[in-house]
């Protein structure tokens, strides 16, 4: 079979208003801009003409039998022929005319290319209000803030890459948010992502779309904040950390005044307290979060930093963590003697206490340190897929 170079993606599920002139319009590209390539379906279970229309039309078919937008497209791109892949909803809002762009910057070597409908221009109706203002703006600034993307429009549908580099990323998402899943993946793998201007028009369809705007939105929400161990679990536990220190050390010897009027106690070095001992397992769920990730193939390399610390004899660590309990064991044996020099009666909290929450702060801390080393020695072996 001669080289296919371009494989036209389009997933379906009852498009038989619209599918024809999608399909007519791709194959008028492929020959205008003198492209080998095919037009592929990926039929999710459609019910009338669809499958019938496409075939009609030269375009191949595959069957998908799981549901979902993602589902359709994960079967689509293992199915394509080409090297590269541009995939477009068929409903006839995206410009299946005018790929070249596309075309230009997969030749040139980015591993995916984006459209940009922001910039292409939007027609009057081919967007709610509420996806256009809110939805989009919102979820591709997350997107970018999480991910340190320069993507403007991450739920643009139209979009090209490199098949086999895409392949590389073990796209699994059945639902809307494969579209999340997919720039997210290639920027924590830093593949070469690029930007067009592409345009949308108001679909041709006399039903209501798929999309389901607020449960889609949140499974995309989702998607971006479950991802980016970063923001769910290292800044957090550096933030409390870093105020549960500060205010131990204020607070070791007792009682600190803000002012004249106000000052804090023990009750703030309990807090505080907690602070660290929660941020300690936030930071152990981090490593253990990019370790997954790397196990099971959601990023293709670890980062310097994670790498350094999985990396640290894990006996090290563990030693580390038996001396912290250690360090607690004797400080509570001292709070003990304490007591019994009063008969085991009554004593002053500000003056016991202080000594009591850094005995069980580091009881604590040691224990989760210790564990969470045993995790990473036992997340160490790469899972073999």
């Amino acid at each position: 079979m001669e080289k296919v170079e371009l494989t036209i993606l389009m997933p379906c599920l009852n498009e038989e208003r619209t599918l024809e002139v999608c399909i007519k319009k791709a194959q008028k590209f492929l020959k205008r801009y003198k492209v080998k390539g095919e037009v592929l379906i990926a039929d999710n279970g459609s019910t009338d003409k669809s499958i019938e229309i496409a075939k009609k039309n030269n375009a191949r078919v595959i069957n998908v039998e799981e549901k979902g937008y993602g589902a359709a497209l994960i079967a689509g791109i293992n199915a394509a022929y080409g090297k590269y892949v541009i995939m477009g909803d068929c409903d006839d809002s995206y410009d299946f005319l005018n790929l070249d762009l596309f075309v230009d910057r997969l030749r040139e070597g980015n591993d995916l290319v984006m459209g940009d409908r922001f910039k292409g221009g939007i027609e009057k109706g081919a967007m709610p209000p509420l996806h256009k203002y809110i939805g989009n703006p919102v979820l591709s600034f997350i997107g970018r803030l999480f991910y340190g993307s320069k993507v403007k429009d991450f739920h643009c549908g139209l979009r090209g890459f490199n098949r086999e580099r895409i392949l590389q990323l073990n796209l699994q998402c059945p639902g809307m948010e494969f579209a999340s899943e997919m720039v997210v993946k290639a920027e924590l793998n830093k593949f070469k992502i690029s930007q067009v201007p592409t345009t949308l028009k108001k679909d041709g369809r006399d039903r209501k779309p798929h999309l389901n705007s607020f449960r889609d939105g949140y499974r995309h929400l989702r998607f971006l904040i479950i991802n980016t161990p970063k923001w769910l679990f290292l800044i957090p536990s550096m933030i409390l950390m870093v105020i549960g220190i500060l205010g131990i050390i204020l607070l070791a010897n007792g009682q600190f005044n803000i002012t004249s009027n106000a000052s804090v106690g023990i009750h703030t070095m309990l807090y505080s307290s907690s602070f660290i001992i929660i941020g300690v397992l936030l930071f152990g769920f981090y490593i253990l979060d990019k370790l997954y990730s790397y196990n099971v193939g959601f990023i293709l390399e670890l980062d310097k930093f994670t790498n350094k610390i999985v990396k640290t004899n894990s006996s090290f660590l563990i030693i580390f963590g038996l001396l912290l309990i250690l360090g607690g064991i004797v400080m509570s044996v001292i709070s003990l003697i304490k007591w019994k020099n009063v008969s085991f009666g009554t004593l002053n909290p500000e003056l016991f206490m202080p000594s009591v929450i850094i005995a069980n702060s580091l009881l604590v801390i040691g224990f989760e340190i210790v564990f969470i080393s045993c995790l990473i020695s036992i997340m160490k072996i790469k899972i073999k897929k």
